[in-house]
């Protein structure tokens, strides 16, 4: 059974940072192409950030980009996101997804993903 388990959401101030860890029980980690999305309040889920099987690409979404990081350790069946300089309008649920796909123009498109975890608070107080 494939599960996708996040860890490390938490209250933050604005201005703040916070770690996220995505542990994946999948077969063949390293053939999946990994990312996170988030769902905050009153808006579709969004697309965060996604990184392919080896590591090498990574894309991210516009209103993160300079500020997140999205990284991946193969040997520990580990996606994690970097986030710093939080904003309030940025809290919200935060989700991993695992995806066989490799092209990255489809990278935020949550349809191709097959997998998903259960998703993690993230709260910036202002």
């Amino acid at each position: 059974q494939v599960q996708l388990v996040e860890s490390g959401g938490g209250l933050v101030q604005a201005g703040g940072s916070l770690s996220l860890s995505c542990a994946a029980s999948l077969r063949a980690f390293s053939a999946f192409t990994m990312a996170w999305f988030r769902q905050t309040p009153g808006k579709e889920r969004e697309f965060v950030a996604a990184i392919s099987q080896s590591g090498e690409t990574t894309r991210y979404g516009d209103s993160v980009k300079g500020r997140f990081t999205i990284s991946r350790d193969n040997a520990k069946n580990t996606a994690y996101l970097q986030m710093n300089s939080l904003k309030p309008e940025e809290t919200g649920v935060y989700y991993c997804a695992a995806t066989s796909y490799r092209d990255s123009s489809y990278y935020p498109n949550p349809n191709v993903y097959g997998f998903w975890g259960q998703g993690t608070q993230v709260t910036v107080s202002s």
